[in-house]
């Protein structure tokens, strides 16, 4: 956990409204008023809405990673590398900022899109590595079938991805009921895509979090029990913490 977070709750907690200034509208799992910490080793998580005229025109980043996961629409990358880029649904993008990198991003052909979006803090060693890109499609992660739950591996074994922080980022879609276990040592958290269900036995839904500091691991139901009704969707993320205070300054992590 960050030196300077308290514990995790042991309850959902609802996402908040961001408004970015270039008119971009998130749901911010973390830090928020709610939980106004980061989640070593992870800086913020957030889920993004961009309307077809906004989006985040070129912008600088540094000393951080940034992993994110496509869910409707098109968004149009750019950055300072000189890598041109449309994700689509189910797609994921890896950027290292390093000791620096700009970039843009900007709703494709005309048409809205929502996607999320995870930073990572660097270890202090690794803040003024090299900056790098690299992709995914949707065809190259890895798709199993457990008991109740259909996981996607965004990162970890399965993805061709691999941030420099040790972690694993899976989309879980939870047909009855799921056990998920984080690693002893590690820290990670639960985002609702969609759907509704229970974590922990408490009511969870699209936009919560519930973030896992000290249990190891946390039962998921969907309340969804046949083919008609809605499957829960969440993100389950987890990663190694380097134990080092999370500076963030705006678009920097010094």
């Amino acid at each position: 956990m960050n030196p300077d977070a308290s514990d995790a709750s042991s309850e959902p907690i609802a996402g908040e409204t961001v408004r970015h200034g270039t008119g971009v509208n998130s749901t911010r799992a973390f830090p928020t008023n709610a939980f106004p910490t980061h989640l070593d080793p992870f800086v913020l998580f957030e889920r993004f809405y961009i309307e077809p005229d906004d989006g985040f025109p070129m912008h600088p980043h540094r000393g951080f990673e940034i992993v994110s996961y496509m869910l409707e629409g098109g968004m149009d990358h750019e950055d300072s590398l000189g890598v041109s880029h449309t994700a689509t649904p189910g797609e994921a993008m890896h950027i290292t900022a390093g000791q620096g990198i700009r970039h843009s991003e900007l709703p494709a052909n005309g048409a809205g899109c929502s996607g999320l979006q995870l930073w990572i803090n660097l270890p202090r060693e690794e803040k003024d590595s090299d900056p790098n890109y690299a992709d995914a499609a949707a065809d190259d992660l890895s798709t199993v079938e457990e008991d109740g739950a259909t996981i996607t591996t965004v990162v970890g074994e399965g993805s061709p991805l691999e941030p420099t922080t040790e972690l694993t980022y899976h989309d879980v879609r939870v047909t009855d009921t799921w056990t998920w276990t984080v690693p002893d040592g590690w820290t990670g958290f639960l985002y609702g895509v969609s759907g509704e269900g229970t974590v922990a036995g408490h009511e969870f839904e699209e936009g919560d979090v519930f973030p896992l500091t000290e249990s190891r691991s946390v039962a998921l139901e969907s309340k969804g029990k046949n083919e008609t009704e809605s499957e829960l969707r969440v993100v389950a993320v987890a990663g190694r913490p380097h134990g080092e205070v999370i500076q963030q300054q705006g678009p920097f992590v010094l």
